[in-house]
């Protein structure tokens, strides 16, 4: 026991500067993202309109998802459906452009890094979309389409059910591909590069066999980091749905988790049951990161 505890105070003294470093960043996130979080679990239980004093609701918040709430069911459809395909779609596309672009020199490598990545900086990426999908005939893609003779009356893109959803899954491919593709990039420059000179030795002769036995194992922490970026920005989609297509949308066709929370909270003041929604969506995002880290590892294998 003595020795035990001895070596206990060892490796705390010895670990101790790294706990004063760490201590600020621990301190921020538990105040701005535990806090919260713990907090939004707790009102959910509530009735809360942000004036009243809040009064124990049980799980009727929790019933009223799916019981009392018409639009939710749909915003939950809708962003497993962006999930679904955006999701891998980005994840996948990210990958496959970092290992082509990787294998340029360093200085053509950085131009198109930075190209690709642009989008993710870019403030104006709703505006471009607005301006080429405007339901009017100024729209890029109207005139173009009245000017080919393909239509003779400009469609109103985001307004119409048939269009709205793969459009705005464009868009968010377009803006969500950045920090996974810039993880990916610097997980392939960091792959010893004796790995594939003994995999060479052991038969490997194929680039596909490379990625598969090799590169693929080593990125796999660049890979779950990636895949958990992705889950975030597909399951958080709302940003995108209420600038381009408002909310509600046309028949809630494209509303989300997101947008409908938005809603909840910030127009209705409807705190408990907004936070609900919150612990739901996190339920959903926690299951999915599980999932997730379960076929990377099976790919590390």
């Amino acid at each position: 026991m003595k020795r035990i505890s001895g070596f206990r105070r060892s490796g705390l003294s010895e670990n101790f500067s790294f706990y004063v470093l760490l201590s600020p960043f621990l301190a921020l996130f538990f105040l701005f993202t535990v806090l919260p979080v713990l907090v939004s679990a707790g009102l959910s239980f509530f009735s809360y309109d942000m004036i009243k004093t809040p009064s124990f609701a049980g799980f009727d918040n929790f019933l009223r998802l799916f019981a009392g709430d018409e639009v939710f069911p749909k915003a939950v459809v809708n962003t497993l459906k962006f999930a679904v395909v955006t999701g891998p779609v980005s994840f996948l596309l990210a990958f496959l452009l970092a290992w082509f672009i990787n294998e340029f020199n360093p200085a053509v490598r950085s131009v198109l890094a930075f190209l690709f990545y642009a989008p993710a900086l870019s403030g104006s990426a709703f505006f471009i979309w607005q301006t080429a999908f405007s339901g009017d005939s100024y729209g890029y893609v109207n005139s173009f389409m009245i000017s080919m003779g393909l239509s003779t009356d400009p469609v109103n893109w985001f307004r119409n059910v048939q269009y709205n959803m793969a459009i705005l899954m464009v868009v968010q491919l377009w803006i969500s591909m950045g920090i996974s593709f810039l993880a990916n990039i610097a997980g392939m420059q960091n792959v010893n590069p004796e790995l594939y000179e003994a995999g060479a030795l052991d038969g490997i002769r194929t680039r596909w066999h490379e990625l598969w036995y090799i590169t693929l194992p080593s990125m796999k922490s660049i890979l779950l980091f990636g895949a958990v970026m992705q889950i975030q920005a597909t399951f958080s989609v709302g940003a995108v749905v209420t600038q381009l297509a408002g909310y509600p949308s046309v028949n809630n066709s494209v509303d989300t988790i997101v947008s409908h929370l938005s809603d909840v909270g910030t127009v209705r003041y409807e705190m408990g049951y907004a936070a609900a929604i919150s612990v739901f969506l996190f339920a959903m995002m926690a299951i999915t990161r599980v999932l997730v880290s379960k076929i990377l590892d099976y790919l590390g294998k």
